[in-house]
């Protein structure tokens, strides 16, 4: 009994001095007992669960992490777009529990001072500082890598930014606040603002505990910066600092790349020897192996070559054959000699099995090799391939998009003539002869099969062998077959054997299909005229693909095509046979007519697409000067000549310019193009028409805008005589078919805005068109009125009484969640400066409430979109804060700010336009009374609780909890850094209040 009482006096007496030590320990007093007691807290509480879930998002990614080698891999893995969300979980953790740290632990109250004693240096940096608790530098650290890490770096920025002016007074926090600073901006390509805090940082002095965040910083920098010797120095800083081996294999991975640039090739080998030393995983030895190669002193290309074909046939490289022979063939470039580097990179191609960037890669040096060589065909198929393995962002990505969508144009006109001049020459063979070249064919074809048969057979071999495997490992259950796995662990479209069994399969099933984008071959707000309209719409408005592509039953491939309909199931039908092919060839008149008219169009748009698209002017005279001198009875060979006219006034040679001129007034007298030459401002337009054109049009818009409409009508006039070709021609014809409605003819309207739709389907105005059409389809009638083109907020997606049927109609709802909205044109706004700024004043201003904030970009209206209010008083309120500070509203001038909720806002710019929206918003939104009561502001200190639970984070981890890792940390670990408890309430700077670990990752 006696032990009972004692046990329970011991324990009401502890529980008495818990809640004497937690009173005294608010936030709101700063004592010395109260800044122990918070860096404790912070320290081995949320601090220690945020850490610890920062490194195990740093391994997860470390260990995921997939490098780029075929560009210069960057310093930081989350520099790797697709290995930026690794770890993402973790990281987000580490975030939830800074802030909880920060909000909960932040000491802002500035001690109490006795008057009487003098102040220090120290005690007035002390007493200046804007953040009293010794440990909470930390959790700033931890909540700005954690966001960079996370690859949110505008987001870490605006936490670096705000936290070097938080410990403005203490250099060393400061120095490394502003070195991660400067990796956000880098990392960013924020290159400016990067080199403004580095210059400033110059001019300062730089505490010794941040020079190593700094030279990570430098190197970073220079290398965005491509200041390569610069990097140079600072990368071999950050090579001695790191101490993980794989991370240090990368940087001297990356130190090979810098000094290959700088040309330095021996520095370079012995980089990526270095590279070898470090024990890396496989893939990046093996790259690092093939880059010495690459890199050997000038004269060893063939002991470079032997090695890497020593290499080509290990087991262990199978997987990166494409790599080897990429390789291969940059030597043999380097050497000059295109044929056997061609050959290499088909090898490689041939090889690949993984199909990643790294065949990307391949096949993009190859398809330029052959566009160099005028092989387009050969190009095509390159660059085909190469645009859907290879990043968007890459440099040199918009060039292959552009080549790659020309060849798609060019190749099948080029082809097409290929085809049909073999099929003819077959023709006029002997019979020996011609059936000579067939049975190669078929030989060749048979052949082509078996290498498909073998393949096949190897695959299904390797398929039944994982099978049997997985079942040996335990890894089948009951009698489910296992699912066909390649070894190598690639994607199915990676397997190039599983891909010629899909390709028979789909062959078998639905026959030879031709590859075509037929994703967005309607457009819904475009009417379809043919169907709808009485007057039938010109399907031959593309002069260079439309009216002369070529029929769905030609192909490239000679062994696959029947020209002339023989029967899709008949014995003739079997390109192992020889009826096969001679069903193709034109024998006859009728046959050989329609040959020649695929030869015709083919030559044609080949030469034009010659001129216009590739600027080769001499393909493009050889595929006219044929087409006008073989066949002069083609219906569009006043054209040719027109474009013959061109070519040559570029060249000079105006002998043949007047000659082409000639040709077309003696035979082409009434043509359009004849007319167009014999123009006397043709020379005048052809120098000055575009901005002459843009002249005109403007002072056209602004006489409709000023109801000045018989000058519309003249400008019109005068466009169509002078411009008929102009890039204005399509807003030519619609603003006059508007100005039509001032004379009350709906009828002229409607027939100009049919021309605009069915001439110009690409044209800016043409949807505008389209809607006009399809409201007089539905019964609507045209009036006139003002009608502003360049109004671009009061346009809608669809009329808001297009459906009388439709439901969806704004709300009035203020409890429901709201966004704050900024609208804006592209060109008007530097958008990620603006994201920026806005993510920069949010943390400032708010920070514990977290508000996401969104880019959407629409075409001609951008979008930042501020989510996280709960309601409309929220939202009102944020907007008025925000535009009360003014240097953000002198940020903001080009922006258009709208509060509406999240259900109205699917409704914005589809059914309603902002200009809705806003009279909606006036009429039904701001005569509400709003709250006084601040609901953005949380308070800036809160209450400890009365019973301790302080001591526990809200998920149950705490220092005293079993997987805290503090139950084995001796007495000196767990006060390391932060003071021991002092015994009186002097309210002295502590001794040493700064504590640096090693951090793991930098």
């Amino acid at each position: 009994m006696m032990t009972h009482h004692r046990t329970r006096h011991i324990v009401l007496l502890l529980s008495a001095a818990v809640l004497l030590v937690v009173a005294g320990c608010s936030t709101q007093k700063n004592t010395g007992k109260s800044r122990w007691w918070h860096s404790f807290n912070a320290r081995y509480n949320t601090y220690y669960n945020g850490s610890q879930a920062f490194i195990d998002g740093a391994l997860a990614k470390e260990s995921g992490n997939k490098d780029n080698f075929t560009e210069m891999i960057p310093l930081y893995t989350v520099g790797n777009k697709a290995s930026r969300d690794l770890g993402k979980t973790n990281f987000d953790r580490a975030i939830e529990k800074s802030e909880k740290a920060i909000k909960l632990h932040s000491i802002k109250r500035r001690p109490e001072w006795t008057k009487s004693r003098r102040k220090t240096a120290k005690d007035i940096e002390w007493l200046n500082r804007r953040e009293y608790n010794p440990f909470l530098w930390r959790a700033w650290l931890l909540l700005g890598k954690s966001q960079f890490q996370k690859g949110d770096f505008d987001e870490a920025a605006a936490t670096f930014s705000y936290m070097s002016r938080l410990y403005a007074t203490q250099p060393a926090i400061n120095g490394i606040a502003r070195a991660w600073l400067a990796k956000s901006y880098a990392e960013l390509d924020w290159l400016y603002d990067a080199e403004d805090v580095i210059t400033k940082m110059r001019r300062d002095t730089m505490h010794y505990r941040a020079v190593r965040d700094w030279d990570y910083a430098y190197a970073d920098y220079y290398i965005h910066a491509r200041q390569y010797d610069e990097a140079v120095k600072y990368l071999s800083r950050v090579i001695k600092h790191e101490r993980r081996r794989k991370q240090r294999a990368r940087q001297w991975y990356l130190m090979g790349q810098i000094q290959t640039k700088l040309g330095n090739r021996e520095e370079a080998y012995r980089a990526f020897r270095k590279v070898v030393r470090q024990s890396p995983p496989y893939e990046l030895e093996f790259n690092a192996r093939i880059a010495q190669t690459e890199v050997m002193a000038a004269g060893r290309s063939r002991q470079m070559i032997r090695r890497l074909r020593r290499m080509a046939v290990s087991d262990n490289n199978k997987d990166y054959l494409d790599q080897v022979y990429y390789a291969i063939g940059n030597i043999y470039l380097a050497e000059r000699d295109t044929v056997n580097a061609i050959a290499a990179y088909e090898k490689g191609n041939e090889k690949s099995v993984r199909g990643g960037i790294e065949k990307g890669v391949l096949l993009l040096k190859l398809g330029d090799l052959y566009w160099v060589k005028e092989r387009y065909a050969d190009a095509q198929r390159c660059y085909g391939e190469a645009i859907g393995l290879l990043d968007k962002e890459r440099d040199d990505y918009e060039q292959l998009s552009r080549r790659s969508k020309v060849l798609d144009e060019l190749v099948p006109h080029t082809e097409a003539v290929h085809l049909q001049d073999s099929l003819q020459l077959l023709a006029k063979m002997p019979e020996a002869e011609r059936n000579a070249a067939i049975d190669r064919v078929i030989e060749a074809l048979k052949k082509k099969e078996k290498e498909e048969e073998r393949a096949a057979r190897e695959a299904e071999v390797e398929k039944q062998l994982q099978q049997q495997g997985a079942q040996g490992n335990g890894q089948a259950a009951g009698n489910t077959p296992a699912a066909p796995v390649n070894q190598s662990g690639q994607w199915y479209f990676y397997n190039p054997m599983v891909v010629n069994q899909g390709k028979a399969a789909f062959q078998r099933l639905w026959g030879k299909r031709e590859n075509t984008d037929d994703w967005q071959r309607v457009n819904r707000t475009v009417v379809n005229l043919a169907a709808d309209m009485e007057a039938g719409v010109d399907n031959n408005v593309d002069e260079l693909s439309d009216d002369t592509a070529v029929s769905d039953s030609i192909a490239t491939d000679s062994v696959t095509t029947d020209v002339f309909g023989a029967a899709a199931d008949s014995v003739a039908d079997d390109p192992h046979k020889r009826e096969y092919y001679m069903a193709q060839i034109p024998f006859t008149e009728e046959q050989k007519a329609e040959s020649d008219n695929i030869i015709k169009d083919g030559l044609f748009n080949s030469g034009v697409i010659f001129k216009d698209k590739l600027d080769n002017l001499t393909l493009s005279e050889k595929a006219l000067t044929r087409l006008t001198g073989q066949y002069s009875d083609y219906d569009r060979n006043d054209e040719a000549w027109y474009h013959l006219f061109l070519i040559y006034s570029r060249r000079g040679d105006t002998a043949m310019a007047e000659h082409c001129l000639a040709r077309l007034r003696d035979t082409y007298p009434d043509s359009k193009w004849t007319i167009l030459l014999s123009d006397p401002y043709f020379a005048e337009n052809a120098r000055f028409g575009v901005h002459i054109e843009d002249s005109l049009y403007a002072a056209t818009y602004d006489a409709f805008k000023a109801d000045r409409y018989d000058e519309v009508k003249a400008n019109a006039r005068l466009s169509a005589e002078r411009f008929p070709l102009g890039i204005n021609r399509p807003k030519f014809i619609f603003i006059n078919g508007l100005g039509h409605l001032n004379d009350g003819d709906a009828a002229a309207c409607v027939a100009d805005m049919k021309e605009v739709v069915e001439k110009y389907p690409d044209s800016e105005v043409t949807e505008l068109a389209g809607m006009i059409i399809k409201g007089v389809q539905a019964g609507r009638r045209l009036h006139g009125g003002k009608f502003d083109i360049g109004d671009i907020w009061s346009r809608r997606g669809v009329s808001a009484d297009s459906d009388s049927t439709a439901t969806d109609t704004l709300s009035m709802e203020r409890n429901t969640g709201f966004v704050f909205l900024l609208a804006f044109r592209p060109d008007s706004v530097n958008s990620n400066q603006l994201l920026y700024e806005m993510a920069r004043y949010n943390f400032s201003n708010f920070l514990v409430r977290n508000f996401d904030i969104v880019v959407d970009d629409d075409g001609e209206i951008s979008r930042m979109l501020i989510s996280g209010f709960l309601n409309y008083d929220e939202a009102l309120q944020y907007a008025r804060r925000l535009y009360s500070d003014k240097d953000m509203a002198e940020r903001l001038k080009g922006c258009r700010r709208i509060i509406i909720s999240e259900e109205n806002l699917k409704l914005l710019g589809i059914r309603y336009s902002y200009v809705d929206y806003e009279r909606f918003f006036e009429r039904s939104f701001a005569p509400l009374r709003v709250s006084d009561e601040s609901l953005l502001d949380i308070p800036e200190t809160i209450e400890q609780p009365e019973n301790g639970e302080d001591g526990a984070d809200e998920d149950g981890e705490g220092a005293g909890s079993d997987n805290d890792g503090t139950g084995t940390r001796n007495a000196d670990e767990l006060f390391d850094g932060i003071g021991l408890p002092p015994n009186n309430n002097n309210n002295e700077p502590p001794a040493d209040g700064f504590d640096f670990d090693e951090d793991f990752y930098r």
